[in-house]
């Protein structure tokens, strides 16, 4: 289609590493709209992010990157699926009309606050892979994983009556949310037997052809 043309016919590219959560939220979301880019791996874990070059595509040297046509590079998952939102509307991940728009904004938002940072603060402070990588502190890392198991529990029960985490509708705050799920299986946080909205809710979300994006 257009979209797949336009992507195809460019030089747009995107800075990957499929380990890491952040550039999956951008896979899984250009998988939903059938947009397909050029994926340049950067091994975060060898510090490949850190060097003068990549330095000149974001200076915080965090993935994922788009790289414009022009050269221009635009960071952070969320701005970048933005900007995909923009180009192609359809399917409409970030919501329709002012309402859902907001509601979407509001859980993808306190997925991203409540859960999905308190997990990367365990992996920064608690995991072995990490070690090495920065000053440690492990009270804080134990702190954050009891904070992460609490909101866990908390989304379970807000999943009792709906089918995806922002409503009726299949949005960006679903991509983040499994995307956060998923990671914080490397830290041992994990969806529990008794948390049964939340398993059936993984479960069908896994089943998108996106989610192996």
């Amino acid at each position: 289609d257009r979209s797949r043309r336009a992507a195809r016919g460019s030089i747009m590219k995107m800075y990957d590493f499929t380990l890491a959560p952040s550039p999956r939220r951008v896979r899984i979301f250009l998988a939903e709209k059938g947009i397909e880019l050029e994926l340049v791996q950067v091994d975060i874990m060898r510090n490949a992010n850190r060097t003068p070059e990549f330095y000149e595509k974001n200076p915080l040297g965090s993935l994922p990157i788009l790289e414009l046509d022009d050269g221009s590079c635009l960071s952070e998952s969320v701005a970048i699926c933005r900007y995909f939102e923009e180009v192609q509307p359809e399917p409409p991940l970030f919501g329709v009309g002012a309402r859902e728009k907001a509601i979407v904004e509001m859980w993808n938002r306190r997925i991203e606050l409540e859960i999905f940072a308190p997990v990367g603060h365990v992996w920064s402070h608690l995991s072995k892979v990490a070690e090495g990588r920065g000053r440690r502190i492990p009270e804080f890392g134990e702190i954050q994983k009891r904070a992460a198991i609490d909101r866990i529990a908390w989304l379970d029960s807000e999943l009792k009556s709906r089918e995806f985490i922002a409503g009726d509708r299949y949005s960006i705050a679903d991509i983040t949310t499994v995307c956060m799920i998923d990671f914080a299986r490397t830290v041992d946080i994990r969806i529990q037997p008794e948390h049964t909205n939340l398993a059936r809710w993984h479960s069908n979300m896994s089943s998108r052809p996106s989610a192996k994006a």
